[in-house]
C-alpha cells in the first residue's frame, strides 16, 4: 500500500534525527559542486543557503546507480523487451485498474481526448499499476546523477532544482519520497520538470499527488500526451503488410519516430497497413526485431506522442500492444 506523504511540519523529526546510512556511503556535501549548486539555487529560487544545506546534509549517493544507468531495458532486442511488459500478468492488472478507476479515466478522455486503454498501458509499463513506483529516495538518485554522471549531468541537475521547488510547493518533505534509479516518481513516473509542466489535480482536491492518487496519475499521463500532440481517436501504429520483391528499408522513418511522410507514400511503394487507417494521416516506418526477421511497423502521430514519455520506440511499441490487448479485454467483459 502506497503511503500517504505528510507535510513539512509533521515530518521534521526525520530531518533531525538523520538518514540511516549504509556502510561505505558517501555523503552530497563531501563534493564541493553540491556546495556550489546549493549557492546557485537558493539565489535562483529563493530559498535559504541553511535550509538546502540541511537538507543535503542527509543525502546520500549512490554509486550503483550509475551501473543501472547505464544498463537500460530499451537496450534489448524487441522480441525480448516485449516479453517483459506485455504478459498475461499486465493485461489482467490493466482491466482491474480500469474497471476500479473507470471514472477517472472516463474525465481523463473527456479533458484531454487520450485513450483510456494507452493512459493505463502507461502505468502497467511503467509501475505495475502503482506496485513498483521505487525504492530509491528521489534526492538521492537525482543528486548522484547530477554529480558523478558527467554524460547527462546538466539534465539532472535541471531536475535536481525543478524537484526542489515542486517539493515546496505540494509542501512534500524532500527527503521522504521514493522513485525509480534516475528519479523518476509516482505512478506515472515523472521526472521533476514533467510534473512542473504536466501534473494536474484531476479530482480537485487541492494536490497533484501522483504518488498516492491515482485519479491525478491518470489526469497527468493523459495531459502530458495532450501536450505533446495526441490526436483524440487517431491510430497509433499497425503492423505494416508488403510483397516480398519490397524493400521496405528504403522507407524507414527518422530517428525519432516523428511521422515524415503521407501514408500514401508508403502505398505507393507497396506497402500497406494490416488494419484499415481512414484518410491519408502523415505516418513513420519503423523496424523492430522480431525473433525471426525484421518486424516492419506504421507509426502514426499518437505513437510519436507516446515517444515523447520515453524516446524508445521500443517503450512506445510495448505501450501501444498491452493496451490493445487491456482493450480488447474490457471489450469482451475480462475481469
Amino acid at each position: 500500500m502506497l503511503l500517504r506523504f505528510c507535510r513539512i511540519s509533521s515530518l521534521l523529526v526525520v530531518v533531525v534525527l538523520g538518514w540511516p546510512l549504509t556502510g561505505g556511503a558517501e555523503m552530497a556535501t563531501a563534493l564541493p559542486q553540491v556546495n556550489e549548486f546549493i549557492s546557485a539555487v537558493a539565489t535562483r529560487d529563493g530559498f535559504a543557503v541553511s535550509d538546502l544545506r540541511a537538507t543535503f546534509d542527509q543525502v546520500v549517493l549512490r554509486p550503483e546507480i550509475i551501473d543501472t544507468i547505464t544498463r537500460p531495458a530499451e537496450a534489448k532486442p524487441w522480441f525480448e523487451y516485449r516479453t517483459i511488459f506485455v504478459t498475461p500478468t499486465r493485461i489482467a492488472g490493466g482491466i482491474a485498474f480500469w474497471h476500479e478507476y473507470q471514472d477517472a479515466l472516463s474525465l481523463a478522455e473527456k479533458r484531454y481526448g487520450v485513450d483510456p486503454s494507452v493512459i493505463v498501458a502507461i502505468l502497467g509499463v511503467e509501475t505495475r499499476y502503482g506496485a513498483k513506483t521505487g525504492s530509491y529516495r528521489v534526492i538521492d538518485a537525482l543528486t548522484t546523477l547530477a554529480f558523478q554522471f558527467p554524460k547527462r549531468s546538466a539534465f539532472f541537475r535541471e531536475q535536481l532544482e525543478a524537484y526542489l521547488v515542486l517539493t515546496r510547493s505540494e509542501g512534500i518533505n524532500p527527503l521522504l519520497p521514493k522513485g525509480s534509479y534516475a528519479g523518476a516518481m509516482g505512478l506515472p513516473q515523472f521526472m521533476p520538470t514533467s510534473f512542473r509542466d504536466f501534473a494536474v489535480d484531476l479530482n480537485e482536491d487541492g494536490h497533484r499527488d501522483i504518488w498516492n492518487d491515482p485519479w491525478d496519475a491518470i489526469g497527468s499521463v493523459a495531459n502530458y500526451l495532450h501536450q505533446h500532440g495526441w490526436q483524440p481517436r487517431g491510430p497509433v501504429a499497425v503492423q505494416a503488410a508488403f510483397m516480398p520483391t519490397v524493400d521496405p528499408g528504403v522507407l524507414l522513418g527518422s530517428t525519432d519516430q516523428a511521422p515524415d511522410m503521407p501514408l500514401s507514400r508508403l502505398r505507393s511503394h507497396g506497402l500497406e497497413p494490416a488494419e484499415p487507417i481512414v484518410g491519408n494521416p502523415a505516418a513513420t516506418l519503423l523496424r523492430l526485431d522480431g525473433p525471426t526477421a525484421p518486424e516492419y511497423w506504421i507509426g502514426f502521430q499518437n505513437f510519436y506522442a507516446i515517444t515523447r514519455y520515453n524516446h524508445s520506440p521500443l517503450y512506445a511499441m510495448a505501450v501501444t500492444q498491452l493496451a490493445g490487448e487491456i482493450a480488447t479485454g474490457i471489450k469482451y467483459g475480462k475481469q
